[in-house]
């Protein structure tokens, strides 16, 4: 691992896949051979959680990415605004040209507890927004093995088809394996991935500091980089 004076920025090169509604680039960092492993964060903005712990493992290699493509910010305006949906005010994660996609409001927690009343768009149409048409040509352009898709904060790893790499993930988190979120999710990336048989792991990370979960999951990024990760 690279020393710690020397995590300050990112050492490996981005290539970029597309840009946003605003013109920020969307940038990849590929691997030097075929990717395997597909994992992206920060699709939803208000989740910068999923970037900062993703950047930060990805800042740890002191060796280029062999197998493992990354994409940490898929939502880079919601980021910077620290919104949940893009510049346009749609939730990229309900975008998706999935069989169940629909134009409809799509509401969620302003906080913990609360009910699900902030509403935000789908799209004027399925795949409608320039983010979601690029993560769409770059994952048929990879064709990866595995996509890990990183969220928060239901803490939980979410493989439908409990899958080895979902099971090893599970057991190194203490996270919880589940099927689904519980809820429904019309245009979900994943509903979109099951249409397509495209194997999706969700890493909902708890709902805790990016300190404190730094401690564990951290190792968990790092060893999913670096291939070192069980699939029996």
């Amino acid at each position: 691992m690279r020393a710690h004076q020397h995590r300050g920025h990112i050492h490996h090169s981005a290539t970029t896949y597309g840009k946003s509604v605003q013109g920020a680039a969307l940038e990849v960092y590929l691997p030097s051979k075929q990717a395997e492993l597909l994992i992206f964060a920060g699709i939803h903005g208000e989740e910068p959680e999923t970037t900062v712990l993703l950047s930060k493992a990805l800042r740890c290699l002191d060796v280029p990415l062999t197998h493992c493509a990354v994409v940490l910010a898929a939502n880079p305006d919601g980021l910077v605004r620290g919104t949940r949906a893009n510049a346009n005010g749609v939730d990229l994660n309900r975008n998706f040209p999935a069989q169940n996609w629909q134009e409809a409001d799509v509401c969620h927690r302003w906080e913990h507890g609360r009910p699900q009343e902030v509403a935000l768009s789908s799209g004027s149409h399925a795949a409608s927004e320039p983010e979601t048409q690029a993560l769409i040509k770059l994952i048929t352009d990879l064709q990866p093995n595995h996509i890990i898709s990183m969220h928060g904060p239901l803490g939980c790893i979410d493989d439908p088809l409990a899958s080895p790499l979902g099971q090893w993930m599970a057991q190194q988190t203490d996270l919880p394996l589940v099927p689904d979120v519980g809820d429904p999710t019309p245009g979900s990336f994943g509903s979109w991935c099951a249409d397509g048989d495209l194997p999706v792991i969700t890493y909902e990370l708890p709902a805790e500091s990016i300190w404190s979960m730094q401690a564990k999951h951290l190792g968990v990024l790092n060893a999913l980089l670096l291939g070192k990760y069980s699939l029996n």
